[in-house]
């Protein structure tokens, strides 16, 4: 079976969203247009409109295929493979950007780039919200396993180290993860822990 076979036994809409992905992500939402997707995944116009009905919704299907590979299959998958203590995997978060960061593909947070491109009121920009906030509920969730205490409130700020990281690397900095790590461990270390155990309860006056 030839190559071009091949494709054509995929549905259009995964070719759609193959293609889609390729391009959103390296080059934004706004910047691509729908002629490049239908050149790349080698589908009619009608096809796109059958299966998503517009651009935008194309978007969205992007945002929940980068979700599912990007969040799930890469970047949560590996921090559970380098550590096993929730600090530790808080703190390797920043070993994996590392390697991220230093790869020529290298293409920044899609979730960002569609939140700051978009408008505010669109409902692209607020899928991509959404798919931020999901972040922190694993940044949270690792957070309470470690016995901090707010551990919303950590996740908040963690998230803000790791975006902040993410950003200096699109400028060109290639030791960002690195000099976020050391700033993120000056968090962890200075932030409250919970209880353990409940205190023991005073016997009751006779």
């Amino acid at each position: 079976m030839t190559r071009t076979n091949t494709r054509a036994a995929i549905k259009p809409r995964e070719r759609l969203i193959d293609a889609a992905y390729d391009l959103f992500s390296t080059q934004g939402v706004n910047q691509v247009g729908i002629d490049a997707i239908l050149s790349k995944s080698g589908c009619a116009k009608a096809s796109l409109y059958d299966n998503f009905g517009s651009k935008v919704d194309l978007a969205m299907a992007f945002l929940d295929r980068r979700e599912a590979l990007w969040t799930r299959a890469w970047l949560e998958s590996a921090i559970r493979r380098r550590a096993t203590d929730p600090k530790d995997r808080l703190l390797a978060i920043f070993d994996v950007f590392d390697g991220w960061f230093r790869k020529k593909s290298f293409e920044g947070c899609s979730f960002i780039n569609v939140l700051l491109e978009s408008k505010s009121d669109s409902a692209v920009h607020h899928a991509a919200a959404i798919q931020l906030a999901k972040i922190r509920a694993i940044l949270c969730a690792l957070a309470r396993d470690a016995n901090l205490r707010e551990p919303e409130k950590f996740a908040q700020a963690w998230h803000m180290v790791m975006k902040g990281s993410i950003v200096s690397a699109c400028e060109g900095n290639r030791n960002a993860a690195r000099e976020a790590k050391a700033a993120a461990r000056l968090i962890l270390d200075g932030w409250k822990r919970g209880r353990n155990s409940r205190r023991p309860r005073r016997p009751a006056k006779p």
